[in-house]
């Protein structure tokens, strides 16, 4: 029996998250917070990628697709900035 696409979408998230929440753990015990805050930040791109392509069918509309892959990319880039700007002041 072959998963749906959705439930592909689906374990696709979950295995993301799972990812997000070990890399979580590792700043706790103070790993390089500031790379693997960057590491978090793209799984959750990932993860936004995922929920829009399947969840709300934009794989269907490429070209919206495509506008709000880089909006979301110039976003995350933003915030990995914002992030980062503590961490070269020190």
């Amino acid at each position: 029996m072959t998963p749906t696409p959705l439930t592909r979408a689906w374990l696709i998230l979950l295995l993301l998250s799972g990812a997000s929440a070990l890399i979580a753990a590792l700043v706790a015990q103070s790993f390089a917070p500031a790379a693997l805050g960057a590491v978090i930040l793209f799984l959750a791109w990932m993860k936004s990628r995922v929920i829009l392509s399947w969840y709300l069918g934009l794989r269907q509309a490429p070209a919206w697709r495509a506008g709000f892959n880089w909006v979301l990319a110039l976003y995350c880039l933003i915030l990995l900035g914002l992030y980062l700007i503590p961490a070269l002041g020190s």
